[in-house]
């Protein structure tokens, strides 16, 4: 494995990504939900330095539109979600954005449980390479041309952006 962001600039990245949601919500706190794995993890750390209620976990594997090449396998749990959404305030949060797909399948789960009022999306790193219409309100850091391999948040402690085994 290679190491694309230490430990350091990982632990930069969330707390720009931190200080950002704290100031686009003063006073406000959303229901913040972590699309697992990633994005819980950073979901969590982001809660924990905001003093806000622990965030929910959203799994998204039986939503996702790649299962010809990846097949169907559960990632993770959905955990503290409200059994329905009516006008809440979401605040989504994923490790990595690259196609937008990921999102997509977010936002359909989060669909099933009803009608949420605003979704914000807070991105750790974004890679580029979008397929779908779809940019973080909140951005910890773009890698730009660093962006261009596979990657994957390592963690939850600590956390660093590596690329997988199969590079």
């Amino acid at each position: 494995m290679h190491e694309i962001r230490s430990q350091k600039a990982t632990e930069a990245a969330l707390q720009n990504l931190i200080n950002q949601v704290r100031d686009g919500y003063r006073g406000n706190s959303p229901l913040v939900v972590g699309i697992h794995t990633g994005g819980a993890w950073v979901a969590s750390r982001l809660c924990e330095a905001l003093q806000w209620a622990a965030p929910a976990t959203l799994d998204i594997s039986l939503y996702r539109d790649d299962f010809e090449t990846s097949g169907l396998k559960r990632s993770g749990t959905t955990d503290r979600m409200p059994q329905q959404l009516n006008g809440e305030n979401i605040l989504l949060i994923d490790d990595v954005l690259f196609t937008g797909r990921t999102i997509r399948a977010a936002l359909n789960v989060l669909f099933d449980y009803g009608r949420p009022g605003t979704i914000h999306l807070g991105i750790l790193f974004d890679r580029g390479g979008r397929e779908l219409p779809i940019e973080p309100t909140f951005l910890g850091e773009s890698l730009g041309e660093e962006g261009v391999g596979r990657c994957k948040l390592h963690g939850p402690e600590p956390l660093m952006l590596m690329t997988p085994n199969s590079e």
